[in-house]
C-alpha cells in the first residue's frame, strides 16, 4: 500500500513523518497478557498525567494544532490519543474489542500519537491519501454514526475516506476475521525516532499476540 501526504497537510503541517505498519496477523476476541500491559501502563499514568497536562503531551499537541489550523474544534473532536488516555485518567475502563485494535489502543497510549488500524483487504485500489475532510463528505465512523469530517485530517482510499485522528471508518475496521492488518501512526510532531519507536513497539505487539512476524515499516511523509 503505497501511502501519499496531499499539499493541504504539507501546508498545515510541513514536518508531518508517518509510518504505515502491514502485516499478516491473526486476531482473537481477548488478550490477557495484553490487558496486563494495558493495566500496567494505565496505572503509570495515572501516577504522572492529569487530563489537562495530557495536552502538552508532544503527539497530542501537534494534533491539536493541526485540527486548529484546518479549522476543527479539538475539544469538541477529540484526537483519539487524547480520548483514550482521558478516559484512562478519569478512572473509567478502556473499551475491549479484540485484539488487533486493543493492542492498537495500547500503542496509541504509550506514545501519544493518534494511529489508525485497518483491515488492509477492505481498502480500494493501492493508494492511501492523507487530506483533509471537506463539508458534506460522507464518513461513517466506526460506532459513531455519520461523522463531519470537515475539517479533520483524512486518508482517503479510491472511493473515500477510511480514516481521521478522531476515528476510522465502519467500511474497513478490522474485525474478528481481519488477517492482513495496516496500521498507520501520525506524526504532527515530525519526531521521526519517536514514530518509528512506536511501529517497532506495534511490531513486537503483533509478534507477541497475533501470531505474526512484525510485518514490514515504511516511513512516509
Amino acid at each position: 500500500m503505497k501511502v501519499v501526504v496531499s499539499q493541504e497537510i504539507e501546508q498545515v503541517c510541513p514536518r508531518f513523518v508517518g509510518s504505515i505498519v502491514d502485516a499478516q496477523v491473526v486476531n482473537t476476541p481477548f488478550c490477557q497478557p495484553l490487558w496486563d500491559e494495558i493495566h500496567a501502563l494505565e496505572s503509570r499514568f495515572r501516577e504522572q498525567l492529569t487530563t489537562e497536562s495530557l495536552k502538552d503531551l508532544s503527539g497530542i499537541a501537534a494534533t491539536r494544532r493541526v485540527y486548529k489550523a484546518c479549522g476543527k474544534d479539538p475539544s469538541r473532536y477529540r484526537p483519539a490519543s487524547e480520548a483514550l488516555i482521558r478516559r484512562m485518567l478519569q478512572g473509567k475502563e478502556l473499551y475491549q474489542i479484540d485484539t488487533l485494535v486493543d493492542l492498537i489502543n495500547l500503542a496509541s497510549i504509550a506514545y501519544g500519537y493518534s494511529i489508525g488500524g485497518f483491515d488492509a483487504d477492505k481498502f480500494q485500489g493501492d493508494t492511501l491519501t492523507l487530506g483533509i475532510g471537506r463539508e458534506g463528505e460522507p464518513y461513517e465512523g466506526i460506532g459513531r454514526g455519520m461523522l463531519n469530517i470537515a475539517g479533520l485530517p483524512v486518508y482517503r482510499d479510491a472511493i473515500g475516506g477510511v480514516g481521521t485522528p478522531t476515528s476510522d471508518n465502519e467500511r474497513t475496521k478490522i474485525t474478528l476475521s481481519t488477517t492482513h492488518l495496516v496500521v498507520l501512526i501520525n506524526g504532527y510532531d515530525g519526531q521521526e525516532e519517536q514514530v518509528q519507536a512506536n511501529a517497532r513497539f506495534i511490531q513486537d505487539l503483533i509478534r507477541k499476540y497475533c501470531k505474526s512476524d512484525g510485518g514490514t515499516v515504511a516511513l512516509y511523509r
